[in-house]
């Protein structure tokens, strides 16, 4: 039996107007049948969240804490199922899709907690007859847009600031990927969250974005997703000064410096590259090599790369990668690969027998990559990666911000002073010194450059749903 995965409006699930299928990238089988809507189904879930705000954001703090504490308790009792549904739909590996649900539950705890936490400030006053201060309040009702590549813990990084804050949310997620997502609100909805405070529709994504952003009601937009589509967002929130919360493509670099523990590293760029079969964000793109380490480091890695097993996600034995997302993907990458040997550079990885069916990538590195390969400056979003050398870390760091792009980067030494001061010039929003999970709950993710704008995650993803209120007061 498969799966469907409805609207959620004001309260009610709705399996209207039409349905398409979910299908398994590790066969093409359908595991699920999503709910799909169109324009009007995105200005009902949004009427919904803006009668919904009023109540919601004068609810006390303690209360809405105490239900997205038990949102999180669900969603962590519910992971094993809901990461199966995961796994099946995304063609992830079965323990990652299960610990992205996890990690999803970490959000919901610790913005619950910092739900709690003081709002506001007191500034010292200059003059006997006055006081000043300022107060935080809910933005608003919040479109909420996210991928495909981890449909539940991004659209968890979302929800939980959001709601802590006080605002109610029109949620949109990838069709390529909807129904884990969809179980996480309903552990939500289950766990006590009211009518209205969260709605979930499915449909055209440009449509959907649009009717959303046109919507009086809605005062802020979160997006996860590509650059281009990031600027047409950004483009169309300014027409109603919707605030945009953008976190966009990635272009990671590794570096690895002639001290560094090369095992540690080498496992680190086997997590930083290959989670998720590549399809990552913060996904290391770039491995920066100091030329007296490059044979050992490259060596080794390559040896790993070569003896890893691709598979479906779900089969035992377990294998190391499973399946890219869709068709579309493994020609992107492939594109990447193909190009860059056209141009010179030198396949470092040996080809590997992949499945017959499904949407399976071989896992590849390339050396000598001149800089006219498209594959040494754009996110390849899947399991390829490009080798270089450098000598020095002025060399290095050239060579890990000749990008567009500034999301994360990576960098692997025993010097702390080294790392401190790479780290203080690398150009990115998120930073792993020896470090290839750099990820948590309770710091700040997001990018600088052409990578996004704003926070998400700490007390900084809490303020992105908040405005600031400043009161002076006469005595």
């Amino acid at each position: 039996m498969t799966t469907l995965a409805s609207h959620l409006i004001d309260g009610t699930w709705e399996d209207g107007p039409a349905t398409v299928d979910v299908t398994s990238p590790a066969d093409s089988s359908v595991v699920g049948r999503l709910a799909w809507g169109d324009a009007k189904t995105a200005e009902r879930a949004a009427d919904a969240a803006a009668r919904a705000f009023t109540d919601w954001s004068e609810l006390p703090p303690r209360r809405r804490a105490d239900i997205l504490l038990e949102g999180s308790r669900l969603i962590a009792d519910r992971a094993d199922t809901i990461g199966e549904t995961l796994a099946q739909e995304a063609g992830k590996r079965r323990p990652e899709a299960v610990g992205e649900v996890a990690f999803s539950a970490e959000y919901f705890r610790w913005f619950a907690e910092q739900a709690r936490r003081p709002q506001g400030q007191v500034i010292a006053h200059e003059a006997a007859d006055r006081r000043h201060l300022t107060i935080r309040r809910p933005v608003g009702v919040v479109a909420s847009l996210t991928p495909w590549n981890f449909p539940c813990s991004i659209q968890a990084r979302k929800l939980a600031p959001a709601l802590a804050a006080g605002c109610t949310v029109v949620a949109r997620v990838s069709e390529k990927a909807p129904l884990a997502a969809t179980e996480m609100v309903r552990a939500l909805v289950d766990a006590g969250v009211p009518a209205g405070v969260i709605n979930l529709v499915h449909g055209p994504a440009r449509e959907i974005t649009q009717t959303l952003l046109d919507h009086g009601a809605v005062r802020a937009v979160t997006f996860t997703g590509s650059t281009p589509v990031g600027r047409e967002i950004m483009a169309s929130a300014a027409r109603r000064v919707v605030r945009p919360l953008l976190e966009l493509g990635g272009d990671a670099a590794f570096v690895v410096f002639d001290d560094a523990d090369v095992d540690a590293a080498v496992e680190g760029a086997m997590l930083a590259k290959f989670r998720n079969t590549g399809q990552s964000c913060i996904a290391a793109n770039r491995f920066v090599v100091h030329e007296d380490v490059y044979d050992e480091f490259v060596g080794a890695l390559v040896d790993r790369v070569d003896g890893m097993t691709v598979g479906d996600g779900l089969a035992d034995p377990l294998p190391d990668l499973g399946p890219v997302i869709d068709a579309s993907r493994v020609d992107a990458v492939n594109s990447l690969v193909s190009e860059a040997i056209s141009h010179g550079a030198t396949r470092l990885t040996s080809k590997c027998d992949l499945p017959e069916d499904g949407t399976f990538v071989a896992p590849t590195l390339l050396g000598d990559v001149p800089d006219t390969a498209r594959i040494a400056t754009q996110e390849v979003f899947g399991p390829a990666a490009a080798v270089f050398r450098f000598r020095d870390t002025a060399e290095a760091l050239a060579r890990a911000n000749a990008t567009e792009m500034g999301l994360a980067g990576y960098l692997w030494s025993r010097d702390v002073s080294r790392c401190w001061r790479a780290a203080e010039h690398l150009e990115a929003g998120i930073v792993g010194v020896n470090n290839a999970l750099p990820s948590v709950a309770f710091a700040p993710m997001g990018g600088v450059k052409q990578s996004g704008l704003g926070r998400e995650g700490a007390a900084a993803g809490l303020e992105e749903f908040e405005d600031v209120r400043y009161l002076a007061l006469g005595l």
